[in-house]
Formats: C-alpha cells, sequence, structure tokens
C-alpha cells in the first residue's frame, strides 16, 4: 500500500494525501503539475511569437493565423485523446488511494495500448479535415494551402504524444507530478531550438519559414511521446506500465470508456463551439472594422495564447484537486475529497488576481513582443485590456470542473460547458462583435459572460456533491 507518510516515487516530497496537510498537498502537488503545463504551454506560445517574426512573402497576419488555427486543430487532438487519459487517471487514482498498486499498474499498461489506437485514428481524422476546417475559417488560395500543409504536418507529431498525454495522466492519477514536468521542459527545449534554427536557418538547417516552426513542434512532440512512454517502462518507484499486461483488460477498458465518453464528447462539443466561434473572429474584418479579418484573426491567437498564463495554473490547481479528490474517494474520504476542491480553488484565484493586472498594465508590451505588425497590436491591446477582468472566474470554472472529473463524473462538465458555449458565448459574440460592430471586444464579450456564468453553475453544482457518488 503506499506510504501514509508520503506518496510514493518520484513525488515522494508531498506529504501523505490521504492524512498530510490538505492545503500543503494541493500546493505542493500543484506546483509540478504548474510547471509542467508552462512548459506545454510555452511550446505553442514560442510558435505562436516565431509566426509573429514572419513577414517575408506572405500576407499581413497570415503566419500567426496559420499556427493558431492548428494550434486548435491540435486541441482537438488532446480533447479526443481524453476519451483514455481521463479515465485512467481517475481509475489509478482510486486504486492507488486504496493501496491497490498492481490494478493501478495493469489499468496503466492497457491504456498506452489504447493510446497508441487513438494516435493513429486522430492523426488520420486530422489529415482529412485539414482543408474543410481551413476553409471555414475564411482561408483562400496559397493561404489555403499553407494552413493545410501546416495541419496535416503537426498531425504526424500527434500520433507519438498520445503516449505522453495518456502517460501522464496516469503518473498523475498516482501522484507523481514530476515525471511530467521533466520531459516536457525537455520537449519545450528542443522545440525552441529545432524551431528557431529551421525558421532562420541555423546551422545546420536552411531557412524553411513558416514550415520550419511545423517540422519542429512535431519533432518535439513525437520525443515527448517517446520519452514518457520509456520513463513508466523502466520506472523502479512509482507507477510502472508491465508489457505482459499490454492487452487491455475488457473491464478496466469498459470503466474508462465510461468515464471518457462524455469527457469526449464534452470536448468535441467544446471544440465545434469554439471553432465556430473563432468563426464569428475571423468575419470580423466583414464588419466595419478597418483592418483585415487575418489582423483580428493574429490579435486573438495572440490574446488566447497569452491568457494561458491565467488557464494553465487553474488547470495545474484543477490536476492537483482531481488527485486527491480520487485517492480520498478510493480510501472512504469524502469529506476530505470535497475539501479538496474548494482549497485549490482559494489558492488559484490568488494567481489569477495577479494575472489581472499583468493583463491590464502590460497589454502594450505583450503584443509589442508577440507581432511585428501593427494593425494587430492596435487591436489586440485593448480587447487585452478588457479581457483582464474575468481571469478569477475562469479559475473557478476549471478548478471545480477537473475536480468533478478527478471523482470520475464526466457527465456535468459536459453538460456545463455545453451549456455555457452554445448559449452564451455564441450568441453573444455574433451579437457585439458582428452585428453591433464593436470588433475583438465585442466578440470577446461573448466569451466573458460565458465563462462567469459557467463558473457560477459549477462552484453550485460541486458543492451539492454528486460527483461523490460516482461508482468506479
Amino acid at each position: 500500500m503506499p506510504s501514509l507518510d508520503s506518496v510514493d516515487g518520484p513525488s515522494s516530497a508531498v506529504p501523505s494525501l490521504l492524512t498530510g496537510n490538505l492545503h500543503r498537498c494541493i500546493f505542493l502537488l500543484a506546483l509540478p503539475a504548474l510547471g509542467e503545463q508552462l512548459l506545454n504551454y510555452c511550446v505553442g506560445l514560442f510558435d505562436t511569437w516565431l509566426a509573429g517574426q514572419v513577414k517575408t512573402g506572405i500576407e499581413e497576419g497570415l503566419a500567426t493565423s496559420a499556427v493558431g488555427v492548428a494550434a486548435y486543430v491540435s486541441w482537438l487532438a488532446t480533447l479526443l485523446f481524453a476519451l483514455v487519459g481521463t479515465g485512467t487517471s481517475a481509475i489509478v487514482a482510486r486504486a492507488w488511494g486504496r493501496g491497490d498498486t498492481a490494478r493501478a499498474s495493469r489499468v496503466a499498461s492497457g491504456s498506452m495500448v489504447m493510446a497508441a489506437g487513438m494516435g493513429v485514428l486522430v492523426a488520420g481524422l486530422l489529415y482529412l479535415i485539414a482543408p474543410g476546417y481551413a476553409m471555414m475559417q475564411n482561408f483562400q488560395g496559397e493561404s489555403l494551402r499553407i494552413v493545410v500543409h501546416y495541419i496535416r504536418t503537426d498531425a504526424i507529431g500527434e500520433m507519438f504524444f498520445a503516449f505522453c498525454l495518456v502517460g501522464s495522466a496516469a503518473l498523475r492519477g498516482a501522484g507523481d507530478m514530476r515525471t511530467p514536468l521533466v520531459v516536457l521542459g525537455a520537449v519545450n527545449i528542443l522545440n525552441v531550438y529545432l524551431s528557431s534554427a529551421m525558421v532562420f536557418g541555423w546551422w545546420p538547417f536552411p531557412v524553411l519559414g513558416i514550415n520550419g516552426i511545423v517540422l519542429g513542434t512535431v519533432i518535439s512532440k513525437t520525443i515527448g511521446g517517446l520519452a514518457i512512454l520509456t520513463v513508466l517502462l523502466i520506472s523502479r518507484g512509482g507507477l510502472r506500465i508491465n508489457p505482459r499486461e499490454w492487452w487491455p483488460h475488457p473491464d478496466d477498458v469498459r470503466r474508462i470508456m465510461k468515464i471518457g465518453l462524455p469527457q469526449v464528447l464534452d470536448g468535441i462539443l467544446m471544440w465545434v463551439g469554439h471553432s465556430l466561434f473563432l468563426m464569428i473572429i475571423a468575419r470580423l474584418g466583414t464588419a466595419g472594422g478597418g483592418h483585415p479579418g487575418k489582423t483580428y484573426m493574429a490579435a486573438h491567437m495572440i490574446g488566447v495564447q497569452v491568457e494561458g498564463l491565467t488557464y494553465l495554473p487553474a488547470t495545474a490547481w484543477g490536476y492537483a484537486a482531481a488527485t486527491v479528490i480520487g485517492q480520498c474517494l478510493g480510501a472512504g474520504l469524502r469529506e476530505r475529497a470535497r475539501q479538496a476542491g474548494h482549497t485549490a480553488v482559494r489558492q488559484c484565484m490568488v494567481i489569477a488576481a495577479f494575472g489581472a493586472l499583468v493583463f491590464l498594465f502590460g497589454a502594450p508590451w505583450i503584443y509589442a513582443n508577440m507581432t511585428e505588425w501593427q494593425s494587430v497590436r492596435d487591436i489586440g491591446v485593448p480587447a487585452m485590456r478588457f479581457l483582464s477582468w474575468y481571469q478569477i472566474p475562469l479559475v473557478i470554472m476549471v478548478v471545480y470542473i477537473y475536480a468533478m472529473r478527478g471523482a470520475g463524473d464526466t457527465r456535468s462538465p459536459m453538460f456545463i460547458n455545453t451549456f455555457g458555449i452554445v448559449l452564451i458565448r455564441l450568441p453573444i459574440g455574433a451579437l457585439f462583435g458582428l452585428w453591433l460592430g464593436q470588433g475583438l471586444i465585442g466578440a470577446w464579450t461573448g466569451m466573458s459572460v460565458d465563462v462567469t456564468v459557467r463558473a457560477a453553475i459549477a462552484y453550485v453544482w460541486y458543492g451539492r456533491e454528486h460527483w461523490a457518488e460516482t461508482n468506479l
């Protein structure tokens, strides 16, 4: 049984998740998870920055828009991998909390085989949808060709990144937040070098421009996925996969699917909603805004990338809450599980308040460093200042949703997210952004109201504790 003095394996500095000081448990679990999220986020942020430096031979804002649209497609891959990852994390956490490390390892082993299958299927899906998705976002002619090539190349990396996402989910369920941090740190460093070298033509690479960005990212993702797989094979102190148990156990598959299917449906509905919202952004230039549509798209992409400085801490504290909740429910500690979610929210709100100040006062500096196009800066700076006010509702929503998923309840978040995006974000964003001609701030009004409403609903629903009754 895992030690009650500390979490076994690479996270041994964390006190017992079942008996230790709850505030300290959440904080110490969240810190490496935050590092993991920041490093993973830096891959996309750095690619966006690189795209902002590419000006030769392309129209205004095209490189940034291409990278941003590809990021949305890559996000779809991440959501689909949750079919395996979410269920794996929840089941491993319950088993680890009960001291059943053998079952935890068996589930993790089968999940990596499922991840391999998902990786191939998702890569094929991304290849097929690339042209249609790019046309939906108003790309045409040469710009359409560039975006489609970027998405299809990036799909290759997703086949291997499935191992990284599912393997990391299993490790987090066992309380190991450090291994994903180390692996993604290496991925980020490699991506920075390779993408930069290929864009600018550093030795030994030729100048590849925007193609260099995606090639560097694909190589980095591939190495990251293989690294997580290797770590799980050779682990000596924590969760370990066994090649003799690689064929998934039917009962494990059923339980993973039971948790994962609502999560994937949730993810797909969210992705469709965000894609429709992106279509609104792409058409802002036709609503009398005075700038081409690609300029609004570029300003939006930079804004949502930078907003990750708030979203990622929320995800990290959400991971921490999910891990503690899952293990506590496995050990029969329902009250401690409930307190874990509230503790994580309170801690993360402090970071959100700081992030709000950064966006409010640092918007000019952010856009000045993220793009060479002055028109993109003119649109983005006031919009980012507007965006600053809803950072606290954002973390409240994210942490409570992850907390419910950690208990295995993926249906409630699905309904909450679908309600907010479909019935609030899209109509309000279209009303203010397009029909009333308020540009990016108008579109982001829908996003802000949506998040605030979902935060209130998530808080109330978490307090009812239906999630604690989920049977795994």
